[in-house]
């Protein structure tokens, strides 16, 4: 096997056609570079370069076409090294990031908005899911990191980071009889039907719905379920029922459904940033999320 070394040692020859030269260019004395040079063409049983008695001639057809094949061979060893160091310092590579779809609407955007700008040539890819698509998919290996609503359940070796707050609030159609209601609480829903997502999907976030209705005298008559927090409120929208959603989506169609707050102490929530076995690049944005 011919090494990077022995490479770079005939390229500088060729290029200065003089070993005295070349030599200088690689840092080291002629004797050794005229040792090696003899030793690269006994490996490769060929002659590369043209001698004369005092100087390099010219390469031969052979040492042209290794010339050519050496600096692309350097070049693609120098790329392959740089990739490395910046994939290990987490400056380059891949972002497979889940999200909540109330995330968009909090800190998400302008985390992402600053990663980029620290970190221009890491790809981020965005994919939203429910938290339990998202725990699934860092299990498997298909994400990296998710933004996720706690609490979860057999969380063992998923790391959990606070990322964002939010509260529950009230959504229903903007021509819904009790949309114009100012004094619009939960505990007036108890005879609405409600569209939320399975409890599947985000078990802690669903009963904590179900507690907030209890608290408020009633048990929600779910009638339709929907996946995604998108779904739920395009149906509420056209008024297939009321729900339950994060404050923050409340720029989700203002001009067809109307939200109202819950002043219980209980409708708070927060979101935590999930990560598995995170690489560099995680750990970067991680700690920029932080």
């Amino acid at each position: 096997m011919i090494d990077l070394r022995k490479m770079e040692q005939f390229v500088a020859v060729a290029e200065e056609r003089h070993f005295h030269r070349a030599a200088h260019r690689l840092g080291m004395s002629q004797p050794p570079l005229t040792v090696a040079i003899r030793k690269l063409e006994e490996d490769l049983g060929v002659d590369l370069i043209a001698r004369g008695p005092h100087r390099v001639l010219g390469l031969t057809a052979a040492g042209a076409a290794f010339l050519h094949e050496a600096r692309a061979t350097l070049r693609q060893a120098r790329h392959a090294i740089a990739t490395a160091r910046e994939t290990g310092a987490g400056r380059t590579g891949l972002i497979r990031l889940g999200y909540v779809g109330s995330a968009l609407y909090g800190r998400l955007p302008e985390t992402i908005r600053a990663f980029r700008k620290a970190r221009p040539s890491v790809r981020l890819e965005l994919r939203e899911a429910t938290t339990a698509a998202q725990i699934a998919g860092l299990r498997a290996g298909t994400l990296d990191a998710g933004i996720v609503i706690p609490p979860i359940p057999k969380s063992e070796g998923i790391e959990l980071r606070r990322f964002d707050r939010d509260r529950l609030c009230i959504a229903l159609s903007a021509d819904h009889p009790l949309a114009d209601r100012s004094d619009l609480s939960l505990a007036t829903l108890g005879d609405e039907e409600f569209v939320l997502w399975p409890m599947a999907e985000g078990r802690g976030f669903h009963l904590q719905v179900i507690r907030l209705c209890a608290d408020a005298g009633f048990v929600p008559n779910v009638t339709q379920e929907a996946h995604g927090m998108h779904a739920v409120l395009s149906l509420v929208a056209v008024g297939a029922g009321v729900s339950v959603v994060p404050e923050s989506m409340a720029r989700f169609r203002p001009d067809r459904i109307a939200y109202r707050p819950i002043a219980a102490t209980g409708a708070a929530f927060s979101l935590s940033l999930a990560v598995h076995q995170p690489g560099p690049a995680v750990t970067a944005f991680a700690e920029i999320a932080a």
